[in-house]
């Protein structure tokens, strides 16, 4: 009996079967585009990410925390790359193989050829579906998680960036350009969180964030330069240039000036973040370097002063007459 309302959830809606022709294979293709019913298979693949979190955080991550002992700060730090590490790993292996398979590495003109991308492949559409519910699942895990209170608006500011873009992708049916760039940004925060992981198992490792440091500058400049140049080069020189829901058509150039201003402030708020991180630590580290040396100059100060001691004791001792071996020997004279 509810086998029809279980296939909403479960399975993906809205297919479009596209007979073969002569120049293509003789197999029908079967191509996607999004509508309402999205919402519930977004919910309960939102509820699979919850099982699977738990699953990660129970086996994984406490084991790992049990032997290591961290501290609180540590453990929830550790607790979050752990976590964000898989979903990127996870998530940059499959972008990268649809961009393969798509030819859309090979074929930069595809990021805007044939606007709008309304009918997308089944992978493609899974990917944004499971994207679109991995960080709808953060908002209950902040509960689940026991997040503290002065975490809770980053981590709401954090996720909500993630679900606008995405969201806007899928919605605008930029599906081409938000996969390239979605990859090439998740490539760049694994390096990160697998950084940090390291670091709390060993302090003195440094660098992966070194080599972090110098992709991130170069992820946001890759991303600035795609996105110039598809809305500023690619759907600005398109024909059809109106706004057209039944079609999906909204290259227009009030959509295409606030598409490429949101990516543009979302890499200008992540610069200014990367600079003042940065910058503390490049503060902490100048801080603790005169301590140390301090440290030293005192240490061989007291050296120092002991061998003064030293010496003086030995030259009272002998200069007192009743010591002396010149005073013994004028005495017996």
């Amino acid at each position: 009996i509810t086998a029809k309302v279980a296939v909403i959830f479960v399975t993906l809606q809205y297919n479009v079967t596209i007979p073969a022709t002569e120049e293509q294979s003789a197999e029908t293709i079967s191509l996607y585009h999004y509508g309402i019913k999205d919402l519930a298979t977004i919910f309960f693949y939102m509820l699979v990410a919850i099982i699977i979190h738990a699953i990660i955080q129970e086996y994984i991550l406490d084991k790992i925390n049990r032997k290591m002992h961290f501290s609180k700060t540590k453990h929830s730090k550790f607790n979050e790359s752990g976590q964000l590490s898989a979903f990127y790993l996870f998530s940059c292996v499959w972008g990268t193989s649809i961009l393969v398979s798509e030819n859309y590495i090979s074929d930069p003109t595809s990021l805007w050829r044939d606007y709008p991308h309304t009918l997308i492949p089944f992978q493609m559409k899974f990917f944004y579906i499971l994207q679109l519910a991995y960080w709808f699942h953060a908002f209950p895990e902040l509960y689940f998680q026991k997040t503290k209170k002065e975490d809770i608006f980053r981590q709401i500011v954090y996720i909500g960036l993630y679900l606008f873009h995405i969201a806007g992708a899928y919605l605008l049916n930029l599906t081409h350009l938000g996969l390239v760039l979605l990859v090439l940004h998740y490539f760049v925060e694994f390096l990160f969180h697998i950084s940090r992981l390291f670091y709390f198992s060993d302090e003195r490792y440094q660098k992966g964030f070194s080599l972090w440091a110098v992709l991130f500058v170069l992820g946001r400049l890759l991303t600035l330069i795609l996105s110039v140049l598809t809305f500023g080069f690619g759907l600005a020189r398109a024909e059809d240039q109106q706004l057209n829901f039944s079609t999906g058509n909204f290259n227009i150039l009030a959509v295409r000036i606030s598409v490429l201003a949101s990516i543009c402030m979302a890499q200008a708020f992540m610069m200014w973040k990367f600079i003042n991180f940065q910058l503390r630590r490049w503060r902490e580290h100048s801080s603790s370097q005169p301590q140390s040396v301090k440290k030293k100059f005192i240490t061989a100060k007291g050296k120092n002063s002991r061998k003064e001691r030293e010496n003086g004791i030995n030259g009272t001792v002998t200069s007192n007459g009743a010591d002396s071996p010149r005073s013994r020997k004028d005495k017996s004279s």
